[in-house]
């Protein structure tokens, strides 16, 4: 008895997917709901799960295929053993894998999606503890470990996320005087190049700059950090400042919030604002729906979970889709001064930058402050200069004064 597997229903407009990866080769073995094969769309990786116990038959694709909702991907022949010819090249890939596992000590059981998802994050597995079968390390056993470690990380700020895959991939197989290595984009790397490219030949993209004062936010959370924490189990960080800071200055500015289709402009009665975030695979914008309203303990911890999901690789096609606003923080990778690009159909972004202590004056008298540099890029088609600027000092003055958010003035 056989059964075909197939392409999953795709997510809403997403059109087709590429083969990314086989977990596992014709004569293998398969248990149900284990991972065959991974399917990457514009914006996530899909896992394709078995759908009985039995061995890999035919495999109809291969890695690198495009392919579309309901084509066949593979055939599962019902049964406990592979044949054995298949049988042999199983073997021969269990000792593959055998030979380039440390030989420095036991290394803890692990699926092929696992072990590619530690190697892009640099985890040493036998330092994570399994609790699939037979001490499988299980995807939500990476998620379980990073929250552990970043838990017990002393800074405050937001950590830096993983180097993208594509500069390690340049870095290999790398010989002779004047080394070259031509490498096909990623399906993402070749979505986010084309995005951003139809961003600056579709809109009219002008980028003002200010300047914000973050001693009053410094102050702030130092005076409740540990009563913050043990309340709502986060820390109380920045960008759950700047997120109430652009909602407020959205609602005093709906063009900001809107966006263009056609000869049409759309005006957006909610606030869905994205966070740009950096990942393995790229730059990925996980949607914050409704952030007006959600206090500074929900914004924080949906923060945190969009940036160990991006790392994880378990963003949903929903976490990355619509989106009125977004805000990107060059900051943490040391930034002192960007012009972001839009996010389309989006129609402004807020870039954050580095916290610089800078000499500022004050009443006449020179006093060291705590200073970022903030840019907005907006789209000049249905955004007025006066309306950027003024949008740009109202989060200024919104952070250096934070008791204006208790009075929405």
């Amino acid at each position: 008895m056989s059964t075909k597997v197939n392409v999953p229903a795709l997510p809403e407009s997403v059109a087709d997917a590429t083969i990314l990866t086989w977990h596992k080769n014709p004569g293998d073995k398969v248990e149900r709901d284990e991972n065959l094969v991974d399917l990457e769309t514009d914006k996530v990786v899909l896992e394709v799960p078995s759908p009985m116990d039995g061995v890999l038959g035919q495999v109809a694709v291969n890695e690198g295929d495009t392919v579309q909702a309901g084509d066949l991907l593979a055939v599962i022949e019902a049964g406990a053993a592979a044949q054995p010819a298949k049988k042999a090249a199983a073997e021969s890939a269990v000792k593959e894998e055998a030979e380039i596992a440390p030989q420095d000590g036991p290394e803890p059981v692990l699926t092929p999606a696992v072990r590619r998802l530690v190697k892009e994050l640099g985890i040493d597995p036998r330092e994570i503890r399994g609790t699939g079968k037979d001490g499988r390390i299980l995807k939500s056993d990476i998620t379980s470990y990073m929250e552990t470690r970043e838990a017990t990380a002393e800074t405050a700020a937001p950590a830096a996320p993983a180097k993208p895959a594509d500069s390690e991939i340049t870095q290999t197989g790398m010989e002779g005087e004047r080394p070259e290595q031509r490498v096909p984009m990623t399906r993402l790397r070749a979505t986010i190049a084309k995005r951003l490219l139809e961003a600056q030949q579709n809109a009219a993209i002008l980028t003002t700059f200010n300047e914000v004062n973050l001693q009053a936010v410094n102050d702030l959370r130092y005076r409740y950090r540990e009563q913050f924490e043990k309340e709502h189990e986060v820390r109380l960080g920045f960008m759950s400042f700047f997120i109430k800071a652009s909602v407020e200055a959205l609602k005093k500015f709906p063009a900001v919030n809107a966006s263009v289709d056609g000869q049409d402009i759309v005006y957006h009665g909610y606030y869905d604002i994205g966070i740009a975030v950096g990942s393995p695979r790229g730059l990925v914008v996980p949607i914050l729906r409704d952030a007006d309203q959600l206090g500074f303990g929900e914004l924080e911890k949906a923060t945190v979970d969009f940036g160990k999901k991006a790392n994880a690789g378990t963003l949903s096609y929903e976490d990355l889709t619509g989106g009125t606003f977004t805000i990107s923080n060059g900051g943490v990778f040391g930034s002192m001064l960007s012009t972001p690009i839009l996010n389309p159909p989006q129609s402004a972004i807020l870039g954050m930058h580095k916290i610089q202590e800078r000499p500022m004056v004050e009443n006449g008298e020179i006093v060291i402050r705590p200073m970022m540099y903030l840019a907005l890029s907006y789209d000049h088609r249905i955004i007025d200069g006066r309306e950027a600027v003024q949008f740009l000092v109202t989060i200024k003055n919104v952070l250096e004064d934070p008791s204006r958010l208790l009075l929405q003035v």
